[in-house]
């Protein structure tokens, strides 16, 4: 069973930052493919974000350039910065994780929002 709490989330201006983390526990190995996405209110849930056993990333090109993810497996820890915030990345953004095909296997971006695991979410609010 795997187990994901994201913290992190609140309300800020246009242009200002905010850090999400995701502690994972559980049976959850390096080798995951891990990842975020988002979902504003009556909007399809949007994959962000991807990292895989190697740390490779993908980044939807609404974000690209400006947010980064991160993690650190000793912690268990997933990251995501968020920096020059805009009012349309208003959403709740949601940690997730599957297992990988094989070890460094690419992770798509567009299966983030459909993978087995998921937290329950940190909203994230910016204000113009």
């Amino acid at each position: 069973q795997v187990q994901l709490v994201e913290s992190g989330g609140g309300s800020v201006q246009a242009g200002g930052s905010l850090i999400l983390s995701c502690v994972a526990s559980g049976s959850i190995y390096v080798n995951y493919c891990m990842g975020w996405f988002r979902q504003a209110p009556g909007k399809e849930r949007e994959g962000v974000a991807s990292i895989n056993g190697v740390g490779a990333t993908s980044y939807a090109d609404s974000v690209k350039g400006r947010f980064t993810i991160s993690k650190d497996n000793a912690k268990n820890t997933l990251y995501f910065q968020m920096n020059s915030l805009k009012p349309e990345d208003t959403a709740m953004y949601y940690c997730a994780a599957q297992p990988a095909a094989f070890w460094g296997s690419a992770c798509y971006l567009g299966s983030v929002a459909t993978y087995p695991h998921r937290g329950q979410g940190t909203q994230v609010t910016v204000s113009s």
